[in-house]
C-alpha cells in the first residue's frame, strides 16, 4: 500500500480567551482541532505561553501558521494573511503574559531553530480591553465571531498551498519514505 504524507506544519492559535477578541486564535484553532486535517498537521493552542511555542518552534516543522488577532487599522473581523519577517537585530525576549509572535520567533532561532515558512492568519480586532484593565470579557465581538469559520477556511487553503509546495513522500506499508 502506498500513501502520500504531507509537510509537517504547525498551526499556532494564540491569544487570551479573558480579553475579548484576543481570544480568536485560540477559537480558531479549537474549531480546526475538529476538523479532518491532513497528516503531519499538529494544531495547538498555546494561548500566551509564548516559551511552550518558542520551544515547539525547535522541532522539526516546514512551516507554521500563528492565526492571531492583528491591529492594522482596519475593520474589525478583516483577515490578513501575513509573512512576518525577523529583524536579525531584534531582542529574543518574550512577555510572562502575553505574547508577539515575531518576538518569539526571534527566541525561537536564538534558541537555535532552523528559518522556516511562516504565515500570519491575523484578524483585526472589534475589542480587547486596555492593558491596565482588570475587566475580564470571554466572547468574542460578532464581526470576530464571524470572521473564525473564514479563518478555518484560509488556514486550510494555506496548508494546501504548502503542501503544494513541498510535493509529498510516497511512503509503502512500512511507512518508509521512497
Amino acid at each position: 500500500m502506498t500513501t502520500t504524507i504531507g509537510p509537517c506544519i504547525l498551526v499556532a492559535g494564540i491569544g487570551n480567551i479573558l480579553l475579548g477578541d484576543d481570544g480568536f486564535g485560540v477559537e480558531v484553532a479549537r474549531r480546526l482541532s475538529e476538523r479532518s486535517l491532513p497528516a503531519g498537521v499538529t494544531v495547538r493552542d498555546f494561548g500566551i505561553r509564548g516559551m511552550d511555542l518558542a520551544y515547539a518552534l525547535l522541532d522539526p516543522y516546514d512551516a507554521v501558521l500563528f492565526v492571531d488577532t492583528a491591529s492594522r487599522e482596519g475593520e474589525p473581523g478583516t483577515l490578513y494573511v501575513i509573512e512576518p519577517e525577523i529583524d536579525p537585530t531584534a531582542t529574543a525576549t518574550i512577555e510572562a503574559h502575553g505574547m508577539d509572535p515575531v518576538k518569539v520567533l526571534a527566541l525561537a532561532r536564538a534558541m537555535g531553530a532552523p528559518p522556516v515558512l511562516t504565515y500570519l492568519v491575523g484578524c483585526e480586532p472589534g475589542f480587547m480591553p486596555p492593558p491596565d484593565s482588570d475587566d475580564v470579557v470571554m466572547e468574542l465581538t460578532e464581526p470576530v465571531r464571524k470572521a473564525v469559520n473564514e479563518a478555518v477556511e484560509v488556514v486550510e487553503s494555506l496548508i494546501e498551498k504548502i503542501s503544494v509546495m513541498h510535493g509529498g513522500t510516497e511512503t509503502g506499508s512500512d511507512g518508509e519514505g521512497r
